[in-house]
């Protein structure tokens, strides 16, 4: 097989798309296969649209007969994987300034990235229609291969141990948990709206992420009466330990390919809701599944769920096993599948 070139413009620890990268980057590596990582070698100073330019042009002038697998809207890539989903179906759920050049620039590249990659891979049934509604392209030239996760232990004890130092938990208080940066799209005030709702007064909530306007969510907690139920953690790397304690994971986000933490989340043993417009409700039963972030039904569900412990034991477990076959081995075949037809 050729060396292939992954391709994406900005290095980050906590972003879906570069974790997704690092799996598969091991795995790659596990299987002997030999590949390269392309970031881009300009400053992060600059504006993001001027970047954005620069690294197509960075990727793009050097190709040659290089094989690009590109997790990045780039105007030559071989095979695509549309792991942010389509930027024109984003625009029309999220109120962005039209005055921002990034948005165009991403249009402009999205449709020639689409037209030109040999194959493309969507991490969801939902972003295969939406690339086919949007912009036309044959349903054949797309395969549906959705995220892999590492399959790991959940370690209760040990996490609840550690965490409870720090937050002061009980064993007997319910656990619910949201992960994620970017916290208006992925529905931080309507999860605070949620647990505010809950008959259920005995629950701790985290909200684990990184937000430029957590003061706004702050005072949103303390409006809701709930300031002292949910913590704000910030970004964390002992994330691992938060998805171990928690029984249910809510993620109501207005929009989303295939969350990551609906996996992890998953794996390590939560009930877990999210929304129809995320992705990654395509491997969730429907009593599980969100209409919209606003679908305060959801409250209901919860409590009747906290109130059922071998409910919640049931749904734990049959989680866990549904996300562990979901292996970033199984991922990587399907990918390693699709670069071959590319």
């Amino acid at each position: 097989m050729r060396k292939i070139y992954l391709i994406r413009e900005k290095t980050s620890k906590f972003g879906g798309a570069e974790v997704y990268l690092s799996r598969l980057s091991k795995v790659l590596d596990d299987n002997g296969v030999d590949h390269q990582i392309v970031n881009s070698i300009f400053p992060k100073f600059l504006p993001s649209w001027l970047r954005i330019i620069l690294f197509n042009l960075q990727v793009c002038l050097t190709k040659k007969n290089k094989f690009y697998f590109s997790l990045e809207r780039i105007s030559c890539p071989d095979v695509y994987r549309a792991g942010d989903g389509v930027h024109k179906m984003f625009l029309s759920i999220e109120n962005k300034s039209k005055l921002n050049p990034l948005h165009p620039i991403y249009l402009f590249l999205e449709r020639r990235c689409f037209n030109n990659a040999k194959r493309i891979i969507a991490n969801s049934h939902m972003i295969k229609d939406e690339i086919i509604n949007t912009y036309g392209i044959n349903s054949n030239k797309i395969d549906v291969i959705y995220n892999g996760i590492e399959p790991k232990k959940v370690d209760y004890k040990h996490s609840f141990n550690k965490l409870s130092k720090e937050f002061s938990l009980d064993k007997d208080t319910p656990i619910l948990l949201y992960v994620g940066s970017g916290f208006k799209r992925k529905g931080v005030k309507e999860f605070l709206e949620i647990i505010a709702r809950l008959e259920n007064k005995n629950i701790k909530a985290f909200v684990v992420g990184k937000e430029k306007k957590i003061e706004y969510y702050k005072q949103l907690s303390k409006d809701l009466k709930i300031d002292k139920k949910v913590m704000f953690t910030g970004a964390r790397q002992d994330v691992d330990d938060f998805y171990a304690i928690s029984d249910v994971f809510l993620f109501p986000t207005r929009y989303e390919p295939f969350s990551n933490v609906i996996l992890e989340a998953m794996s390590s043993k939560n009930a877990v809701f999210t929304t129809k417009q995320n992705g990654a409700h395509e491997i969730l039963e429907d009593k599980y599944i969100m209409s919209s972030s606003k679908d305060f039904s959801v409250v209901v569900k919860i409590d009747t769920l906290l109130k059922d412990t071998e409910a919640l034991c049931a749904i734990k477990q049959a989680n866990n096993i549904k996300a562990n076959e979901l292996s970033i081995k199984l991922n990587m075949q399907q990918t390693i599948t699709t670069i071959k037809q590319g």
